[in-house]
């Protein structure tokens, strides 16, 4: 007789601490990541257009992530379903929102910049900057938490790093093309 194994969704849904959001976990550093290239990816195409005003670029930002997680749950959901042979509950469905929840976290540092640039705190062209500067710092520590997890070895970690470093300054140097 064949072991029908639980949907990843239901895998892991333990309570999450402060260290957990802001750093993730071995079950959130993808979302963490694919959200923080989101993020940087909105802020590219919408950095030109609403650089005079930045609290309609957070509102893009923001409209994008939620949408793409959204979608991002709903996919997984459908995905889930079908390798089941059921649909899924409720509470099935919740814990795929729950788990892929980070990648709407990864917005809230570089939403910040852009919300403290949109009260003057900073300069609008700064607060982008200052977004996309957290968001290849994000890329930068969730590359090293995945290799300390991985425990690999120096050359995995700076290989592993230096890509998640590349993905985030290849959509820096297509803001600096698109937007100036």
């Amino acid at each position: 007789m064949a072991q029908v194994l639980a949907p990843a969704a239901v895998a892991d849904d333990a309570p999450v601490d402060l260290k957990t959001l802001a750093l993730g976990s071995r079950q959130t550093i993808a979302g963490m990541v694919y959200g923080t290239i989101m993020v940087l990816a909105a802020l590219t195409a919408g950095a030109k257009a609403f650089q005079d005003d930045l609290w309609e670029l957070g509102a893009v930002v923001t409209t994008t992530v939620l949408v793409l997680w959204f979608a991002h749950v709903y996919s997984h959901g459908l995905g889930e379903s079908l390798e089941l042979g059921r649909r899924l509950t409720l509470e099935e469905l919740g814990s795929i929102a729950r788990r892929e929840l980070s990648i709407v976290l990864a917005a809230a540092l570089p939403l910040a910049f852009l919300l403290l640039g949109a009260m003057g705190v900073f300069e609008g062209r700064t607060a982008i900057w200052l977004a996309f500067g957290v968001g290849v710092a994000t890329l930068t520590v969730q590359g090293i938490r995945f290799a300390l997890l991985e425990q690999l070895t120096v050359v995995g970690t700076i290989v592993t790093v230096a890509l998640n470093i590349s993905l985030g300054l290849a959509i820096v140097a297509l803001k600096v093309l698109v937007a100036h």
